[in-house]
This record gives C-alpha cells, structure tokens and sequence, in this order.
C-alpha cells in the first residue's frame, strides 16, 4: 500500500529539521546539497515538491561567530534574521545547479488562522508549483512570539500538508523513525515499522525521545504525524542524512516509520478548522449533544450546551467537550461567549426572545464542525 500511495503521489511536502541540517552550530552544506538534489529528481519526475525547512538560526550563530543560541527572545529573533538569507543562499545555489527556482515562504500562525490569509497562502503556493519554483517555507522567527507562533516546523509541516491537500509527508530527521526508546542512548531500542493508530503506548514512546537542537522531539513528529493522518494523507518519519532517502523511498525501499491514513481524505475547509485554526474557547455539553454529534452527525444548538469557558466573539473557533473533560471536536460559533451563556440549554425556538433576534438555530452548524 505504500509503494502505490508514493507512485500515485503527485504533490509531497518535504520537512527538514534542524538536527540533520545543522554541523556544530553551523548549517550542512552536505546535508542540503543532497536532499535538494533529490528534490530536483523528483521534479524532474512530476512531482511537486514544497520544502518545510528549519536552519535559519544555525546559519545566523555561524555568520555572528556565536557558539550558542542566545536566551533571550530578541537575541534569537534577530540571529533568525541574520541566518535566513544565509539559508536562502544555501538552497538557492544547490537548486540553481539543477536549473531550479525557489522562492522564500515566511508564515506565523496568524497567517493561516485568517482564512482569507490563508486562502491567499495557498494561491501563492500553487502558483509556485505551477511555474515550477520550488517554495521554501519555514515560520518567520523574526516576529514570532508566543501567541503567533506556530510551535515548531513539524506542526507547519502538517499545516503546510494539510493547506495544499498534499499526497504524502515526509519528515526527514536525524534518527530512522519513532522506536521503542531513544535510540541513541539505548541498545536495545526497536525501530516501529508502522503506525495505523496513535495509542497511549506510541505517544509515551514518542515522548521518551527528546530533539537535540530543533523546538519539536519525536512527540511533535508524532503529533504532526495524526493530524495529517487524520486528514487521510500518509506521512513517513525517516533519517535525513541516510543516502538518497527520498529517491530510496519512492522506489519502494522501506525506511523510517509509515504512518497509515484514514481511508478517506477530509474536505480542505474541515482540515483548516480542525488542525489549523487556535481555539478560543470551549464548551461543554451534555451526553445527549454528544450523541448526537458524534453518532448522527448533527449540529450542536443551543439545549445540548452545559457552560461555556472563555470569552470569544462570533464565528470563533471553539472546542467542545464532555462533561467529565473529554474532547471531542472543534467548530466555528454562530454567537459570542456572552450569547452564548443567555441561550444554553434553551430550545432553539427561545433564541429570539432571550436575545431579542435569531439569525441562528445552531451553536455550532455541523458543516463548522469537525470531530477529532
């Protein structure tokens, strides 16, 4: 099955992390001239190919002759600064040899939580791709502070896969793929061959394997890794450095770890919602709203809300949750927190005379809503 997903596959996102692509505080030329080559075969092939790649900060602490990433904030936006034309630099000369354009895509969370920004993203990229010019993507760390930031490259990755209804992900990193334990400390470890679901057991072995330089370990690869598998695209989480990795893969060489999709794919606006967006709130709900959501696919109204947790305006994105905390899914809400809290657990028929109008029956319209 994974030999044909990758033979039919005809656009990929490639994620590089920091670990492979950096050499004692400093970028690998080697590591980026090989995996741009591959990329270029790739090309070459029909496929189109959008790079997620870390560095900006090890090609910034080399061009300073700084030894270490600075602590504070500032500092490392700055140093950000100062590597990624160094970065630029880098792909740009591997990929002109191959007679190859590429183009810089900086992205915060705030970019992709807008939906007409992240519908303006998504036409850059395709008109990218289909001028041949290879984007380059990583998050602009330059203006990135906690609340718009994106977490890591792993989670751009996912986003970046989920943005352009990509066929496969690759995430490229500097162990074979998720094992049983860390691998480089312990012996005895045992590679994981494939992951069809996300077990307690999969993310305790994912956690016990830290990153060594970039933001993200094994854990946010996993992560990354469910979201797109959810989605129903397949992701591979495979050694960076290992000769012609990507070229090995789609020739039906097995390496690395396969996640399996979902048999189906979900609709591109759902993916937004549920795996893009950043909820500013949540609700929770009684056992019938529950089982109505989940077993008959309907919209949540206003009877089935229990209470409601932080201030939020309309068309909001929202999570919602049992009453004993468990999460079941995310939607865009058709009235503010403080409606909200007048209408819950009346009949939708009550809305207008509580709040003197009802442009709504639903909290939430079931084509909102996403079950994660």
């Amino acid at each position: 099955m994974t030999n044909e997903r990758l033979h039919q596959a005809k656009r990929v996102v490639v994620k590089v992390g920091s670990n492979i692509l950096t050499a004692r505080n400093s970028l690998n030329l080697d590591v980026i001239d090989a995996i741009s080559s591959q990329i270029c075969t790739l090309i070459d092939r029909g496929v189109e190919v959008l790079l997620v790649t870390s560095g900006a900060m090890a090609a910034g602490l080399r061009k300073m002759g700084m030894s270490r990433r600075p602590d504070e904030i500032p500092r490392r936006q700055a140093i950000a600064a100062i590597g990624q034309s160094g970065l630029m630099n880098a792909y740009e000369s591997v990929f002109g040899r191959h007679d190859k354009k590429v183009a810089q895509i900086l992205l915060t969370s705030e970019d992709l939580n807008n939906r007409k920004r992240y519908l303006n993203a998504r036409n850059a990229l395709q008109t990218l791709l289909s001028w041949e010019v290879v984007p380059i993507i990583n998050e602009n760390d330059t203006i990135s502070v906690e609340e718009i930031r994106l977490g890591d490259n792993d989670n751009l990755a996912a986003m970046i896969t989920l943005l352009m209804d990509a066929d496969f992900l690759f995430i490229l990193t500097d162990i074979d793929g998720l094992y049983t334990k860390d691998p480089r400390t312990q012996p005895d470890a045992q590679l994981i061959p494939r992951v069809s679901t996300f077990s307690r057991k999969i993310v305790d072995y994912a956690d016990d394997i830290p990153g060594t330089l970039g933001t993200g370990g094994m854990l946010s690869k996993v992560n990354a890794a469910k979201k797109v598998t959810s989605a129903g695209i397949p992701v591979i989480v495979a050694r960076g450095d290992a000769p012609d990795i990507l070229l090995e893969l789609f020739s039906g060489h097995p390496h690395g770890t396969y996640f399996l999709p979902k048999a189906e794919k979900m609709a591109s606006r759902k993916c937004w919602i549920a795996y893009t967006l950043t909820p500013k709130g949540s609700l929770i709900i009684d056992d019938g709203a529950a089982a109505a959501l989940l077993e008959k696919g309907k919209s949540l109204l206003p009877s089935g809300v229990v209470d409601i947790d932080g201030e939020f305006g309309i068309g909001a994105p929202v999570t919602f949750r049992t009453k004993i905390g468990d999460a079941l899914g995310i939607g865009l809400v058709n009235y503010s927190a403080a409606d909200i809290r007048l209408v819950k657990g009346l009949k939708s028929s009550q809305i207008k005379s509580c709040l003197g109008g009802k442009p709504y029956d639903e909290i939430i319209h079931r084509d909102n809503l996403v079950i994660t």
